[in-house]
């Protein structure tokens, strides 16, 4: 007696267009979380493996001028800002995961502080050496007295 209720009810079901709707939407849904709990996203974020930080990038740059620019005659205790414009640029293959570069991001300028960026002489050979180093104009370089 129970399986005839069961099975009239369960009919009732089928047949009403509402619980039809709901029965597939909850079933395209269950599908649609399985296919995306099995993506690695992760692997999206990169093609070569290794992020680039222009952060990071630039903190290195900064760095590296800071430790040549102090050994330079006259310049003394220095700090360097770099501003960019913008992030790195990858390039691929037509229709391909192939990195054939990566163009680095654009220096827009740059401030050097130094104990001696009020004397002509160290201010000319700083400009020249970050101007050089970078190969960018001097019209973007900075140089000025640090001040403690």
């Amino acid at each position: 007696m129970k399986d005839g209720k069961l099975s009239e009810t369960l009919n009732k079901i089928a047949g009403s267009d509402k619980w039809r709707r709901i029965i597939l939407i909850a079933g395209v849904s269950g599908i649609a979380l399985l296919l995306l709990s099995g993506l690695d996203i992760s692997s999206c974020s990169s093609k070569s493996g290794t992020e680039f930080s222009v952060k990071a990038y630039s903190e290195q740059l900064e760095d590296n001028l800071e430790a040549a620019i102090e050994r330079m005659e006259g310049a003394g205790k220095t700090r360097v800002l770099l501003t960019m414009e913008n992030s790195v640029e990858y390039v691929y293959l037509r229709d391909s995961a192939t990195k054939t570069k990566e163009v680095e991001p654009l220096i827009r300028g740059v401030l050097v502080l130094c104990e001696g960026g009020d004397k002509p002489a160290v201010v000319e050979r700083v400009t020249n050496a970050v101007t050089k180093a970078l190969d960018i104009s001097a019209a973007k370089v900075c140089i000025t007295k640090l001040s403690e």
